[in-house]
């Protein structure tokens, strides 16, 4: 039986082509080393290679590229090392166990990279794509959204007409009521009606987001609004789904399938934002999404501005739900390179890979020429 056999960290800093800003302030700069994100190679007994990918961003959650690299090192490799690729079950039983879920879950960046990895060697062994193994793809291809980061109001705007192509837009809000009502006056302006995503990333509170909604009451291309509050802010959250007139949808303050059934309780939410890496991997995003489904939750797919690797797991993932809006992955935008090599992008469509596993494969020079000492 194949066995995984041996497991290498490759930390790299990965170049922004734009700067990007969200609601809380973390912002990327096009002008700085990059961002850092941890790629894994996960290799078989008999030569089989599986790749795995997360970001690091501190901001957004707890992990850093340090605690991840650690983590894998010292605690998640050691109880991958003699497993199937196919015991992924097995593999996420054991890290409960030793890296303890808490509230929550347990390093759920640095799982999610090994999972990954997993599910990448399992296609390859069964010899079908990721999508096929989770059960089949709804359709070949997921349509993205473009994300339109915290600016003015005029940049805002010339972003969005110069993504043209992509069928929806997330546009990142501030916390200012004011500001905020006038940048999404001025893309509503110039996307033809194509529907608005909000995310304020936690920037606002109870009082100051009923104000927002009821200033953009007329502005009909708003379909939701993502994580206004605090992440543990659940009450805060149920507050304005009774006065809003859109749905409300969360991210941050659900990382886990028991979350979201927590949040279910307060009556917080009517979407949920599925993202692989907060989730602990493949496997746990999808607990989410069926624990969503159970409660006639709408599902929204987003990611953390992946590179390739990452990228073609949400795409595999997302392909196999049905989901309320255009998955909002924008690595494709924001990043100087997504370093694989298997992606077919076009006018903000993605092509769900073909090939075995995740369908895309690292290209490992880059990775070497980026790569920094963690």
């Amino acid at each position: 039986m194949t066995t995984i056999a041996h497991i290498e960290l490759y930390p790299v800093n990965v170049p922004y082509r734009k700067a990007f800003t969200l609601g809380n302030g973390v912002t990327s700069d096009a002008s700085g080393p990059g961002k850092p994100v941890l790629f894994v190679r996960m290799e078989t007994d008999d030569g089989l290679v599986g790749w795995g990918e997360q970001r690091a961003e501190p901001r957004w959650s707890y992990e850093t590229i340090e605690t991840m690299a650690a983590a894998i090192r010292y605690h998640l490799a050691p109880l991958a090392i003699g497993l199937s690729p196919f015991d992924v079950a097995l593999f996420h039983e054991r890290a409960d166990a030793a890296l303890s879920v808490s509230v929550s879950n347990g390093m759920p960046f640095a799982r999610a990279a090994m999972d990954m990895a997993f599910h990448d060697l399992a296609g390859k062994l069964a010899g079908v794509p990721l999508h096929a193994f989770l059960g089949g793809a709804l359709a070949s291809e997921v349509a993205l959204c473009s994300a339109i980061g915290v600016s003015s109001p005029e940049a805002m705007a010339a972003q969005a007409q110069e993504s043209s192509a992509y069928s929806a837009y997330k546009i990142k809000v501030a916390g200012d009521v004011p500001e905020d009502s006038e940048r999404i006056r001025a893309i509503a302006g110039v996307t033809a009606g194509k529907p608005l995503w909000l995310d304020a990333n936690q920037s606002y509170t109870p009082g100051t987001m009923v104000r927002l909604l009821r200033s953009i009451a007329d502005v009909e291309q708003v379909v939701c609004v993502e994580q206004p509050v605090k992440s543990t802010d659940w009450s805060g959250m149920a507050a304005i789904r009774q006065r809003s007139p859109l749905p409300l949808a969360l991210d941050e303050g659900c990382f886990s399938a028991s979350d979201l059934a927590k949040a279910v309780r307060f009556s917080a939410a009517d979407m949920v934002v599925l993202k692989i890496c907060k989730s602990g991997g493949i496997r746990k995003c999808l607990e989410t999404a069926a624990v969503a489904k159970a409660n006639g939750l709408e599902l929204l797919g987003s990611g953390l501005t992946d590179c390739g690797v990452a990228f073609a797991a949400s795409v595999h993932l997302f392909s196999t739900l049905k989901l309320a809006l255009p998955a909002e992955l924008n690595g494709p935008e924001l990043l100087q390179d997504m370093l694989v090599q298997g992606l077919d992008i076009r006018d903000g469509v993605v092509r769900v890979p073909s090939a075995p596993g995740l369908g895309v494969e690292p290209e490992v020079e880059k990775l070497l020429d980026l790569r920094i000492n963690v």
